[in-house]
């Protein structure tokens, strides 16, 4: 079957769901969007997945499951969203053992395939079924918005741009020894916002 490549290209507040979030994956060729409603506790952990540098004191599940495919000698090869039903979006994901180069297909939620993926550096795909029935094209000045939104939407009481960088990463350091990852994830943007004009 023809796969198509999707990018993460970004998390931000659903619009249509309370307390959830909507998870934006894209089909670089096309630009056209796959817009996936996931829980508070994917959306973390997916922020955390594509982060690299926040580590949790205590390791999430998804953390947990990695270390188990490592421990078990597999490696996380590709995740395929395969189908929508009513809304609901159906994955796999592909696992391969290092040793026999035997295949291991498991059926996930999306939103926890996905988690796994930025663990693994793997590839996410669909199918052009799944892109025709989901999928949006977004304009321009959209997609802009949309990979701005997490940060802008996830805010703390504390005013970031007025606190020093020494004290950025000490309040780095203690929300994610509390396990307030939606705090870190803000403190780390301000960082980089920062990083980046020094540069």
């Amino acid at each position: 079957m023809d796969y198509k490549q999707l990018i993460i290209r970004g998390i931000s507040y659903s619009q249509t769901q309370s307390g959830a979030y909507a998870l934006l994956l894209e089909h670089e060729e096309t630009h056209i969007k796959l817009p996936v409603v996931i829980g508070n506790f994917e959306a973390q952990s997916i922020s955390l997945g594509l982060e690299k540098d926040i580590h949790p004191p205590r390791p999430l599940t998804h953390d947990l499951f990695t270390k188990f495919i490592v421990s078990a000698n597999y490696e996380l090869v590709s995740v395929i969203i395969y189908q929508i039903v009513d809304g609901v979006f159906f994955s796999n994901i592909n696992f391969k053992n290092k040793a026999t180069e035997e295949e291991l297909i498991l059926d996930a939620r999306t939103s926890d395939a996905v988690a796994m993926a930025v663990r693994f550096d793997a590839p996410i795909f669909t199918t052009q079924q799944v892109l025709n029935e989901a999928g949006i094209l977004l304009e321009l000045e959209e997609v802009a918005k949309e990979e701005q939104s997490f940060s802008e939407t996830v805010s703390t009481e504390d005013n970031l741009k007025s606190v020093s960088m020494e004290e950025l990463q000490k309040l780095l350091e203690e929300a994610v020894k509390e396990e307030d990852y939606d705090t870190a994830l803000e403190i780390q943007e301000e960082i980089k916002r920062r990083k980046k004009k020094i540069d």
